[in-house]
């Protein structure tokens, strides 16, 4: 190991230690260790540069953007109505009401931290009015927040595709049938299990009374479903515009700002300019932080990418398993530790490009890769200690993290473990949708 990369790797992790920002490292160490070994780092400002210069930044700028106004415009009250209707009276219904909101949510948002903003505020009160327990009606929305990574549009996809120049429309369509699954499984899960979170003394006499008129209103489901069509036309919009050849993400990401500006404004009417501009500077504060993160994130990777530390990791990888199998399990074991300290932005920004040469070496298709990689920096929103969820879910509901936890690790262990292995042990999962949409193109190998 060079000096450079000595030092390099002792500011970087010096930094973490002390909560240092996370751009300010990305671009420093690489910096720091160019200088230590006397190298010209000219290259530095043009990796900087040509990061920037990507339409799929712009891409998340305007997904980001939309997902912000998705709350303020009146469309996440439309959706959990809607949900109602489709799942609100099987048993635990009121649960999966949210875990079915946070799925439309995520076809608007793109990301996982809007749905939960949106929602927790929304539902927890109400459903404790109908005897859920507080801690269990967030713990269940904090595990179902990262399927906003899973539906398209899917932010941290834009984000791989950036970093391995796949194709972002292919990438979409790979993470939709994992998504389901871990829908489908957190909605069997709450079956189960729910009746031990529901206290009857907390449930209020309004509502015992509404439900009893609820049946006698044979209306409601047409209301929410006729108010609920304006919300569920953005998905639609950005959907066929990518797949109908009509326009690109970065259009289809533009076009559901001004989609969402307009039902906000003229539909719903619960936009207001105060409210608007809130969003956009939001909006505009996030782009900053991903910008440099993007930025810094791509020039940290190619200097480890030029001191060779990527082709080490893969000999040495390759030379500890012969099997494909155990070397997969290990990439997820990687992705899921750093899951446990860090967010989904700097994981792609670091791990990819390490572990890209290893799994080309494996003749892992790329699209099936993001697949994996995207489910897993999913799984690390709510894995313990670190997990950005629980944090945002118990600022927002009141309850404490200790509540939460327990709850959540059910739902981890028993469906989002289990979805993370079936999506990096059946190829298909991701790669039969892109191939019937896009051509076979994108088949996987195994």
């Amino acid at each position: 190991m060079s000096v450079g990369l000595g030092v390099a790797l002792l500011i970087f992790l010096g930094g973490l230690v002390c909560s240092l920002p996370l751009a300010w490292l990305f671009l420093g160490a690489p910096f720091f260790g160019l200088l230590a070994d006397g190298t010209n780092y000219a290259f530095i400002p043009t990796t900087l540069y040509h990061a920037l210069n990507s339409s799929t930044l712009m891409a998340i700028a305007f997904f980001v953007y939309a997902g912000s106004l998705i709350s303020d415009a009146g469309l996440a009250d439309r959706i959990v109505r809607f949900s109602n209707v489709l799942v609100g009276r099987v048993r635990g219904g009121l649960e999966l009401v949210g875990i079915v909101a946070t799925l439309f949510l995520g076809a608007l948002t793109g990301s996982s931290v809007p749905c939960i903003a949106a929602l927790i505020p929304l539902l927890v009160p109400r459903l404790k009015k109908y005897g859920y327990a507080p801690e269990y009606t967030t713990a269940v929305l904090c595990s179902s927040s990262f399927l906003g990574y899973l539906i398209p549009p899917s932010v941290p996809a834009l984000v791989y595709c950036l970093l391995t120049q796949q194709s972002v429309a292919a990438l979409f369509l790979a993470t939709i049938f994992p998504g389901l699954i871990l829908a489908l499984g957190y909605g069997i899960l709450n079956y189960f299990i729910c009746e031990r979170y529901i206290r009857p003394e907390l449930m209020t006499e309004e509502v015992k009374n509404d439900s009893a008129k609820s049946a006698s209103r044979p209306k409601e489901p047409l209301k929410a479903t006729w108010a609920a069509l304006p919300a569920l036309g953005c998905p639609a919009i950005i959907m066929i515009g990518i797949y109908g050849g009509l326009c690109t993400p970065n259009e289809a990401g533009a076009i559901a700002v001004v989609y969402c500006m307009f039902v906000g404004f003229c539909v719903y009417r619960e936009l207001t300019l105060k409210t608007f501009w809130l969003a956009t500077l939001a909006s505009v504060l996030t782009l900053g932080v991903t910008g440099m993160l993007v930025g810094g994130g791509t020039v940290l990777a190619r200097y480890l990418v030029r001191l060779g530390v990527a082709q080490q990791v893969a000999e040495f990888m390759l030379g500890l398993f012969s099997s494909k199998t155990m070397i997969l399990l290990t990439m997820n074991v990687f992705f899921l530790l750093m899951g446990m300290f860090m967010e989904a932005l700097p994981i792609l920004l670091l791990g990819v490009p390490l572990i890209l040469p290893l799994m080309q070496g494996l003749n892992v298709n790329l699209v099936h890769l993001g697949s994996i990689i995207i489910v897993n920096v999913g799984l690390g929103v709510i894995t313990p200690p670190f997990a950005m969820s629980i944090f945002i879910g118990s600022k927002l509901s009141g309850c404490g993290y200790g509540e939460l936890l327990p709850i959540m690790l059910k739902f981890l262990l028993f469906v989002g473990i289990p979805v993370l292995l079936l999506t990096t042990y059946i190829p298909a999962l991701s790669c039969w949708l892109p191939s019937v949409v896009l051509g076979p193109i994108v088949v996987g190998a195994w």
